[in-house]
């Protein structure tokens, strides 16, 4: 089309100068010139590319592109013409110079008019095309922009932008090709209602973790829809398309800024280094492992039992080109002596993260015995093969609720950290022991992000065990940052807490789940209150009211101050537990954790309390 415009233009150029008396020139020099104009515009284009953008998507580059193309073209033209003349070249290579400054005009216009034409087409048939929706477009930077000209040029989209939101006081009252830019505290509900806002997309690269948390929660309050669009490295082929726009994640709700780690530091210690993962197909395990896969680290060794989870980490891991030889999956259970003892002395490992744990608290309530088995079991086993094997740092992974712990799970956490700092206490150990201590992780195996999201998919209703229930959250990659940071810290001993923010009422949590899925709360799906389960709290602690926790050098890492005097009685009454365990009932097992982790409380322990009579059974047997 550019081509056959040059090749037209020109022509009528001619004619323009000869006022169109076809006899004051020469009609078959004039078709010479046309072909030396065309095959030289022709060039230039093929350089600059000015034929490819979309013609509905035309931009101020793209108009600017169709500048330089006829610019460089007339140029070279003129230099073309002044030089075959001066060598007395053939006239076929002479072209008048005022043809060629006519011919310049006529083509700039003619290239301008019909882009803007097709973007003008396609806007007017867009607008009509079907029922819209009416969205605001937070942000009015380079993605403001860009969203605009997709939504407005794609005649498959049902959005209609009404206005743009920006807190940037130069943009307030001015229009943004032809939409009015407000600042975001006119959107009340009177205003929502006024102009029927059914969605607001954010498309603000700036835009921070907390004012995004603050906008979607606002949003959400009004019962508006809020959608997002990916960052610039998402886009297909470098161009937004209209259905990458989508809805925001759970995760935004949190409003948390981005961790910074000291790379530097975290790589000095990992550098050339063995390092093992336990749980290594659950939700922590997998995350540590990919935060672990850029540094240069000797050796990865991937641990679990669950067969099907570490299958699919192994596909995962065959889309990951680099590093990938030097990871090695294993199926092992931590809990099997001659296995665990096979594998550390195979590869003698540096680093251990142990994130193996059953966790899951109404399970573990019904089944104590295997979370003593392999949450205690199974810690005890490995910092007894890492002080064998001078393993350098052993982490533990562990909860808040192994703080004033109400569940056997909690309980089995708890006597997990009391057998790291004892181990860490003994003399001669060159074992570097630390904990982390963290709440709930957004998305991770069983946590309650998928348990409503496959309800609200079901159409409800949802459960919740109790209104007022409270939980802390984080983000699974932000919890595995800050295991990283934190395990470089310690000397020894110390149990490191994360900032988890403020906590989040899961009925809130439930509200905002169902409004993000575009549905009412109420309406569409039901919230039904189902009662605490046993050993639920409805709040959760990261330490308990006689422990204090002083600052790190990170702003999100804590040093929790726990009780750290167990004597050997302690670690004599953990082995007989663990040798005894099949042999003692459901409620002796709830008396002797009790004595090992004297805050361990809930209704069974009052029933052994009051109880008063149980079945003294003698673990040293």
């Amino acid at each position: 089309m550019d081509n056959l415009a040059v090749y037209l233009s020109f022509l009528i150029a001619y004619m323009l100068r000869f006022n169109f008396k076809m006899s004051d020139f020469v009609i078959s020099q004039a078709l010479n010139h046309a072909l030396v104009a065309l095959f030289v515009y022709a060039v230039i284009s093929l350089v600059f590319r000015s034929y490819t953008g979309l013609l509905r998507h035309t931009t101020v580059t793209d108009i600017t592109n169709v500048l330089v193309v006829t610019s460089s073209s007339f140029t070279l033209l003129v230099l073309l013409s002044l030089f075959a003349k001066r060598v007395g070249w053939s006239n076929f290579l002479v072209l008048p110079k005022s043809i060629l400054v006519i011919h310049y005009g006529l083509i700039s216009c003619l290239l301008f008019v019909v882009r803007i034409s097709i973007k003008v087409f396609y806007y007017m048939v867009s607008s009509s095309f079907g029922k819209k929706r009416n969205v605001l477009v937070y942000g009015t930077d380079t993605t403001g922009v860009i969203v605009e000209e997709v939504i407005n040029t794609d005649v498959e989209c049902n959005y209609n932008i009404v206005g743009f939101l920006d807190y940037n006081k130069m943009m307030h009252g001015k229009k943004l090709n032809g939409i009015q830019v407000f600042h975001p505290r006119v959107f009340t509900g009177k205003f929502k209602r006024r102009f029927n806002i059914q969605a607001v997309i954010l498309a603000d690269s700036a835009l921070t973790a907390s004012l995004k948390s603050e906008l979607i929660n606002h949003s959400l309050n009004l019962g508006v829809e809020i959608l997002e669009t990916p960052s610039v490295e998402k886009w297909l082929n470098g161009q937004l398309q209209i259905h990458q726009i989508q809805k925001v994640k759970i995760t935004d709700l949190l409003g948390r800024d981005p961790i910074e780690l000291n790379q530097k530091r975290i790589g000095i210690h990992l550098a050339g280094k063995v390092v093992m993962v336990t749980g290594a197909a659950g939700s922590l395990g997998s995350e540590i492992m990919r935060q672990l896969i850029p540094f240069k680290f000797k050796k990865l060794i991937l641990i679990d039992q669950a067969e099907t989870p570490l299958f699919h980490l192994g596909n995962e891991l065959k889309g990951i080109k680099a590093g990938t030889s030097r990871i090695q999956i294993l199926l092992a259970d931590v809990t099997n002596p001659a296995k665990m003892d096979q594998i550390f002395f195979k590869y003698r490992p540096d680093i251990i993260y142990h994130a193996a744990a059953y966790k899951h608290v109404p399970l573990i309530e019904e089944n104590p015995t295997e979370a003593i088995r392999v949450n205690v079991g199974g810690t005890k086993l490995l910092t007894e093969l890492s002080e064998k094997y001078d393993v350098q740092k052993f982490v533990l992974i562990s909860t808040d609720k192994a703080v004033n712990p109400a569940n056997i799970m909690g309980t089995s956490k708890r006597i997990c950290e009391i057998l790291v700092q004892m181990k860490a206490n003994q003399k001669d150990v060159k074992t570097n022991f630390v904990i982390t201590r963290f709440g709930n992780v957004l998305g991770s195996n069983g946590s309650v992000i998928p348990i409503f999201s496959r309800q609200i998919e079901e159409g409800g209703p949802i459960t919740v065990t109790d209104p007022d229930i409270t939980r802390y959250f984080m983000t699974i990659p932000e919890a595995c940052q800050l295991v990283l940071e934190a395990g470089f810290m310690g000397k020894g001993g110390e149990i490191f807490e994360f900032d988890m923010g403020e906590p989040v009422k899961i009925v809130d949590l439930a509200n905002h789940m169902i409004r993000l899925s575009g549905l009412e709360p109420g309406k569409d799906i039901q919230i039904v209150f189902t009662g605490l389960r046993p050993g639920e709290k409805l709040y959760e602690e990261l330490h308990t009211d006689f422990e204090k926790a002083k600052p790190t050098y990170h702003p999100k890492i804590r040093i929790a101050q726990v009780r750290n005097d167990r004597d050997i009685d302690t670690m004599i009454s953990i082995d007989t537990l663990l040798y005894n365990l099949y042999n003692i009932s459901k409620p002796d097992l709830v008396k002797y954790c009790r004595a090992i982790v004297p805050e361990f409380f809930n209704a069974e322990t009052m029933h052994a309390e009051n109880a008063g009579n149980l079945r003294q059974t003698s673990l040293t047997q």
